[in-house]
């Protein structure tokens, strides 16, 4: 009996250390498998690094500290770090704004915010219309996909569009965010391009040409207008 009683107390530190032990490397694992989605896009590499090297120390830590929790925090808050880096001014203010309206994490958009920041830069897209563009077809929600098979923030179609994706990429590719805004940035600019103007290329964006009310195309704009407002009186409010 007192050899029972002894071993309880050992028995239960051996299997919470074990358990500790498994939550540790499957937390590690999920977030090597962000940074490798991280990599797939051309410029952010910085992000997949600083992840990488940021990753490390927290399994560190938490092995000696036995913190096993910390882990979940810090993969969001190195992306947010870096992702903020690319942000004008403006973009900042439609991120805070978007956040409060949307409900969700300012660390969880910012990457968001980036990918439309350098996409609008290089595809010569105003950023706060692919913000807009995004709210409109998921809300900010990343795993979104329709009953015709859209997915992710842009609302893609992964079977008209494969070519747009880099080498390596897997049929999952077009719910990575940054990714997919990317992409789904491309996919406007040749709409806006082949239609001949905004209101036409979000209409075709959406598969909606034949709307003569022009109904997607007005409530993106709207989007856009209620943004540009918020963004134009944040520094007043900020004085």
């Amino acid at each position: 009996m007192s050899a029972t009683i002894v071993l309880k107390p050992t028995m239960h530190r051996a299997t919470l250390a074990v358990a500790s032990l498994v939550q540790i490397v499957l937390m590690a694992a999920g977030a090597l498998l962000l940074i490798g989605l991280f990599a797939f896009y051309q410029g952010d590499q910085r992000i997949a690094s600083q992840l990488q090297a940021l990753l490390s120390e927290q399994i560190a830590d938490s092995a000696r500290d036995g913190n096993v929790m910390a882990l979940a925090l810090p993969v969001g808050a190195a992306t947010a770090g870096s992702a903020a880096d690319v942000l004008t001014p403006r973009m900042r203010a439609a991120l805070e704004n978007v956040s409060r309206r949307y409900r969700v994490s300012m660390g969880a958009l910012e990457p968001i915010f980036a990918a439309a920041e350098v996409a609008g830069r290089d595809l010569r897209l105003d950023p706060l219309l692919i913000v807009s563009v995004i709210a409109i077809e998921s809300r900010f929600n990343p795993l979104s996909e329709s009953v015709m098979g859209a997915q992710g923030l842009m609302q893609v179609m992964p079977r008209f569009h494969q070519d747009k994706l880099p080498d390596g990429a897997d049929e999952l590719s077009f719910f990575d965010p940054v990714l997919n805004v990317h992409v789904g940035a491309r996919i406007l600019k040749e709409s806006i391009h082949r239609n001949g103007g905004l209101v036409g290329g979000l209409q075709q964006y959406a598969g909606a040409s034949d709307d003569a009310d022009q109904r997607y195309a007005a409530k993106v704009l709207a989007e856009k207008s209620r943004l540009e407002a918020f963004v134009q009186r944040a520094p007043l409010r900020d004085a």
